[in-house]
């Protein structure tokens, strides 16, 4: 075999190789519910979340790390199978601000964001994450009560573990992001503590009721106080409004008066008398004698009845 012969064998035998290769390592599949980091070279080049048939350049040059792209869970205090608990781990011990023990359980929803971070900026991601979980909700519960953390104030609580944690997290840069922090399971440490702690719940889930049944019939007679204020505020308004228009008519009708009263005064004096009369006494007869005893009219005018003795018709004068 001539040198040019062992040459054209040598890149051929290179042209197969560089061939197999990128035939093995030159493609690659990404999921659904997964995401890939290129590497070229040690760096990160490009984020692939696309699901699909992808290519690269041949291993060494480059190479695809693929990760997990949905939600995942981080369970702390307590082991689970088939959706079941267990076993509870020392994790879930912990000592309140007020001196008691408590096993509390938590678990927390991540996902990875940044795969450049979360491949090169810590070893074991993971095991960062459990511990900053671990110490966050230690970290909570022991400046918080018992009875916060078994009764009312579980939704503060969780919320102060998941700013912690995220802000741990953040610290950390590993390319984890927090979704979500719950607690599962708060328990006392024996059954007498239980019973004597569920006593103590229920009396105050006893005062929590009157407290509100107080506040209902409190609003309750409010609104109808309220409401008979209205009414007799609107009834005031009424009257006065009826005793304004009275005062204007009764005022009109006086200045009408007065302007007759201008005219004629005499009549005017006379008319208002016999009209005070008839108000003062209504069922009465008035007759109108001359100075002679003779009647020359009647109010109101009606024949005059006369008695077989010749008596006028009675009536009163």
């Amino acid at each position: 075999m001539s040198i040019k012969q062992a040459i054209a064998a040598l890149f051929a035998g290179l042209g197969v190789l560089l061939l197999g290769l990128f035939l093995i390592t030159g493609w690659y599949t990404v999921d659904e519910s997964e995401q890939a980091a290129v590497i070229t070279l040690g760096q990160v080049e490009q984020t692939v979340s696309e699901p699909g048939l992808n290519f690269k350049l041949p291993w060494p040059i480059q190479r695809v790390e693929v990760l997990d792209a949905s939600t995942q869970s981080t369970r702390v205090g307590y082991e689970e199978e088939d959706g079941e608990v267990v076993d509870y781990s020392d994790e879930a011990k912990m000592i309140t601000g007020d001196e008691n023990i408590l096993f509390v359980d938590l678990v927390v929803q991540w996902r990875i964001t940044n795969p450049a971070s979360y491949l090169f900026n810590a070893a074991e991601p993971e095991d960062i994450l459990y511990n900053a979980t671990s110490a966050s909700l230690r970290g909570v519960i022991g400046t918080s009560e018992v009875d916060d953390v078994l009764t009312d104030q579980r939704a503060e609580i969780e919320g102060l573990v998941f700013e912690e944690l995220e802000e741990r997290m953040n610290s950390h840069a590993v390319g984890i992001t927090i979704l979500d922090a719950k607690l599962q399971d708060v328990e006392l440490p024996t059954d007498e503590v239980r019973s004597a702690f569920t006593a103590v719940t229920d009396a105050r889930e006893q005062r929590l009721t009157k407290i509100n049944q107080a506040e209902r019939y409190r609003n309750q007679e409010i609104n109808e106080a309220e409401g008979e204020a209205d009414a007799k505020i609107s009834r005031a308004e009424g009257d006065q409004a009826e005793r304004v228009e009275e005062a204007r008519g009764t005022t009109a009708q006086f200045d009408e008066l007065f302007a007759e009263y201008t005219n004629d005064p005499e009549v005017t004096r006379q008319r208002l008398v016999l009209e005070t009369l008839e108000d003062v006494l209504p069922n009465t007869e008035l007759y109108i004698m001359d100075g002679e005893n003779e009647t020359i009219n009647h109010l109101p005018i009606r024949p005059l009845e006369r008695t077989p003795s010749g008596v006028e018709g009675s009536g009163n004068e």
